[in-house]
């Protein structure tokens, strides 16, 4: 499918805003979208990371691609004026066709679209679409992660219902079904590591969900659609939290069982952990989310290089468990 931009897109670059909470899947759906056959060169990513330590940029790096990163804050708050700047600044040193904004999952996609309307970047270039991450678990838990949550889901014109794979065929029908009631006017897409395809993923909005771009929710309505009265209003959620964020990086080899022990003994407060962890063997890539995590070969820098993102919890317990496992 190709896109049509209207008179007054003409010429401008495009840009899709890629939003979902922590651990969704939006760095593997980027990751996926650079790998297919398009016109590369013309495609800039801009990652923004909740940190000090930037861990997706080195993922997406390795596709050719432009990457931009903007660390040690997030979109939605300190950063807003140097998100500005870096897409000026992409525009101009770069004249690319498309930019790929990977938001940072506490990032409050709303704000971000209101940026869009600044009138020096609306005659650089329009918002062509937004596309929301989704971790499937995380729809039946919803209730637990308050407006911040919704407002990523708002904001969507394509939901990616992410990691079906791990929830019971029927939970999914479920999900979908009270998706399609709360959210009549988004596309919504099952998936499995993010495996869309082009001509969903850069359909037209009109063409894909019939709401066009100006007509976003961003006062709450879905918070309160889906789950009204559900939440006790003493009830801890993100939305009364304050995250912290916090990184540990060490040359020393990890011992793989105290660190596995470590993951499995971790608070629910440590809700995401990305980087690498050397240990005797090499070096793996792991990805913690929620409790859950994986791991693959990591053939880059062996080094031990981790971003943790979590709320209430004592930082120096965190990372003196992780001084404990090194070797």
């Amino acid at each position: 499918m190709h896109l049509h931009a209207t008179s007054s897109e003409e010429g401008k670059t495009a840009v899709i805003l890629v939003a979902g909470f922590l651990g969704a899947g939006k760095t593997t759906l980027l990751k996926r979208v650079l790998n297919w056959r398009t016109d590369a060169a013309k495609t800039v990513v801009l990652v923004n990371e909740f940190g000090k330590v930037g861990i997706d940029g080195d993922l997406l790096r390795t596709s050719g691609t432009d990457i931009v990163e903007l660390t040690s804050g997030c979109i939605c708050c300190t950063l807003s004026a140097d998100l500005k700047q870096s897409l000026m600044r992409l525009w101009e040193d770069f004249e690319p066709h498309r930019i790929f904004i990977e938001a940072s999952g506490v990032a409050d996609p709303t704000t971000i679209l209101s940026l869009m309307k600044d009138p020096q970047l609306a005659a650089m270039m329009h918002l062509q679409k937004v596309v929301t991450v989704l971790d499937a678990d995380f729809w039946e838990a919803r209730d637990h992660f308050g407006p911040l949550f919704y407002h990523q889901l708002e904001a969507a014109h394509l939901i990616l219902l992410n990691k079906i794979d791990q929830v019971d065929p029927s939970r999914v029908s479920l999900y979908l079904k009270e998706m399609h009631a709360a959210l009549p006017d988004c596309q919504v897409v099952p998936t499995v590591h993010c495996a869309v395809d082009a001509a969903t993923l850069f359909a037209p909005v009109e063409d894909a969900t019939g709401k066009p771009l100006a007509t976003v929710v961003t006062d709450g309505q879905l918070f309160e659609a889906i789950q009204p009265g559900h939440l006790s209003e003493h009830a801890p959620t993100m939305a009364t939290e304050h995250f912290s964020t916090f990184s540990f990086v060490s040359s020393k080899a990890m011992d793989q069982d105290r660190f596995h022990h470590w993951l499995q003994t971790l608070p629910l407060e440590v809700f995401r952990i990305k980087g690498t962890v050397r240990h005797r063997d090499g070096t793996d890539f792991i990805n913690f989310v929620g409790g859950k995590w994986d791991r693959y070969p990591w053939s880059g820098e062996q080094t031990t290089r981790l971003a943790l993102i979590a709320w209430n919890v004592d930082v120096d317990a965190i990372e003196g468990g992780l001084r404990e496992c090194l070797v």
